[in-house]
């Protein structure tokens, strides 16, 4: 019998959590992911999946990706984004 190597994708990569959490047959998925992330501090109630990539309306204003538009259950909007680098203005979006 012929071993079979693993492969496995990392959520921690922007690649990961997009190929796993990015479509709309793991909406369901994504979703009881993030209520149990956030523990009862918030509860997503719907996600939807937009244009990611918003630029400033300036050269100096910072482009920033989005991965995730999320709706918790009282209406109102979130976004959640999959950060595994150091980024120097991440503070000031957060």
């Amino acid at each position: 019998m012929k071993q079979v190597e693993e492969r496995y994708i990392s959520l921690l990569t922007d690649f990961g959590f997009k190929r796993i959490f990015g479509t709309a047959m793991n909406k369901d998925l994504l979703i009881c992911f993030l209520n149990s992330l956030f523990n009862g501090r918030q509860v997503v109630k719907d996600v939807s999946y937009l244009n990611p990539e918003h630029v400033g309306d300036v050269y100096t204003d910072r482009r920033a990706i989005f991965d995730v538009y999320c709706e918790g259950e009282n209406g109102e909007k979130f976004i959640v984004e999959m950060q595994n680098a150091y980024q120097t203005y991440f503070k000031d979006r957060a």
